[in-house]
């Protein structure tokens, strides 16, 4: 968000007002601050200046989210100190919460939008209970009765329940309110900039977090952005809305929102136009990405998914074909990847559609796999293939075995756990392929005579090739023991006492507790 990316003293000069207003509210009791000029309009926040449209949306939406963190923070720290029954401090944190919560509920009321009525009523019951928290409090500082306190400290836990809930439930009305604002320069504005910039100021609040998001979805922003995406005048900015929705679309509601508007359909109609520019073919891609994750728990909506899965996944498998740079393969090939979890019929189109010539040679060209990200896309795809049995004669023709052990040597480039993550990912479907495609025997002699026992046994062995990883262990161990399987001679007698012979838990107890020698 903007209000993040300002330099550390504005930064710090912003949040001072905050702390410092707090002191000039318990003096004047609420009672606000009058500015120079009388016509100026209420500022939420300071030195960003209160703009029209848009702007006061964003700023209003910003100082919300701030403000809320600030309470929220105060009233978390409430129930801690309750808990260790540190009666001083309880009591002025109350009193900080009531300021901040007093101050922020005069200035929303005061922006230039008002507050709308049915909010007002959970901004009266908040002020009530944050007096009754303060009088409660301070009734502790006075006695040292250990009977009295005890009782009191269950109806004050009982009072900052409420608080939290109210004050959420106003809040949640507040963001919604300011949201309300940019949805409807989406839906009202035919200025190409406007819509542009409400929609950059979507996309920035969907960083937020996934209940904000919800909060969006909530609103009709989903709808509306596909209203934008449906109409060639604002081709433009498809690429942005898009990538809007795929942030919206990491809840619930934002899929629900999107079948509800036949969203599937419009993302089809643009990735298999030929007018559609790259940009938003991509972005497309990262939207079905996100509706066929597999860890959504909802799935209603693949059943209309299902009905333009052809057309869908030939324009994504011709994207990782055409992409001209990493982000757009990566995009593409996510989508792909989790296409091919829930429905056998994508990858018999796959294969039909040479996606193993496609994306083994993709492995080749560092502009379109540049990174483990976009290699774990491609090995999970591979993976998911080669449950079908006619998959093993093209790995074998594309030189696929090769590119495998290859990428079971996959390592991170830099300390970044994600990256860790990934490679090991990388590491572990590679494994995982190996052994799938081994129940040919074709494969599994090409994998013996490309040193693919001695790879496998020095994943199981040293626990530091496979980053501590015991997913990776258990795949390399699977795979060791399906080679094994066809041609017993390729692994020698100690490693076939450990990793062959015993049980899988077994030996995978054993290389797990393995200690590695650094002499």
């Amino acid at each position: 968000m903007q209000c993040l990316q300002v330099d550390s003293v504005q930064r710090w000069m912003e949040d001072l007002r905050h702390m410092t207003e707090v002191e000039c509210m318990c003096v004047l009791q609420a009672k606000p601050i009058e500015v120079e000029d009388d016509n100026q309009q209420a500022e939420l926040i300071v030195g960003g200046g209160v703009g029209a449209g848009d702007h006061v949306a964003r700023n209003n939406l910003q100082t919300l989210l701030r403000r809320a963190l600030v309470v929220s923070t105060e009233l978390g720290k409430m129930f801690q100190r309750l808990e260790k029954g540190r009666w001083q401090r309880v009591h002025s944190t109350a009193v900080r919460a009531n300021c901040h919560v007093r101050s922020l509920v005069h200035e929303y009321s005061s922006a230039a939008r008002g507050t709308p009525p049915e909010m007002q009523k959970y901004e009266t019951a908040l002020l009530e209970k944050c007096m009754e928290l303060t009088t409660i409090t301070e009734r502790c500082l006075h006695t040292e009765d250990e009977f009295f306190l005890k009782s009191m400290r269950d109806a004050i836990h009982e009072i900052l329940t409420d608080v939290s809930d109210l004050f959420s439930n106003m809040i949640d009305m507040a963001l919604a309110n300011e949201i309300q604002v940019l949805i409807k320069q989406v839906e009202s504005s035919d200025d190409v900039d406007t819509i542009g910039s409400a929609i950059s100021n979507l996309l920035s609040l969907t960083q937020d977090g996934p209940q904000l998001c919800s909060i969006i979805a909530k609103e009709g922003a989903v709808v509306s952005l596909f209203k934008i995406c449906r109409q060639d005048r604002f081709m433009g900015l498809y690429a942005h809305a898009l990538r809007t929705v795929a942030s919206i679309c990491c809840v619930e509601e934002g899929i629900k929102q999107l079948d509800k508007v036949d969203g599937i359909l419009c993302l089809a109609d643009i990735l298999t136009d030929d007018s559609s520019v790259e940009a938003a073919r991509a972005e497309a891609a990262a939207v079905v990405a996100q509706i066929t994750s597999p860890h959504h728990t909802s799935t209603q909506h693949l059943a209309s998914f299902l009905e333009s899965m052809h057309d869908i996944v030939t324009a994504l498998i011709g994207l990782c074909e055409s992409a001209s740079c990493g982000e757009v393969f990566l995009l593409a090939s996510a989508a792909l990847a989790n296409i091919t979890f829930f429905d056998s019929m994508a990858c018999e189109i796959l294969l039909q559609l040479n996606a193993i010539h496609i994306l083994l040679q993709a492995c080749k060209d560092r502009q379109r796999v540049d990174t483990p990200y976009s290699k774990d896309q491609v090995v999970t795809i591979l993976a998911n293939l080669s449950v079908l049995e006619q998959c093993a004669p093209e790995v074998l023709q594309e030189q696929g075995i090769e590119r495998l052990l290859l990428l079971l040597g996959e390592k991170p480039s830099s300390s970044s756990p994600s990256e860790g993550a990934a490679c090991e990912r990388v590491q572990q479907k590679a494994a995982v392929t190996l052994a799938r495609l081994s129940r040919d025997g074709d494969v599994a002699m090409t994998a013996i005579q490309l040193k693919a026992v001695p790879r496998l046994i020095e994943l199981c062995r040293s626990p530091t090739e496979r980053n501590n990883s015991d997913s990776v262990l258990v795949a390399c161990l699977a795979a060791l023991r399906r080679l094994a399987a066809g041609c017993p001679d390729s692994i020698e007698v100690s490693d076939h006492q450990q990793l062959i012979k015993p049980r899988l838990v077994d030996s995978f107890l054993l290389c797990s507790n393995m200690e590695e020698s650094f002499v």
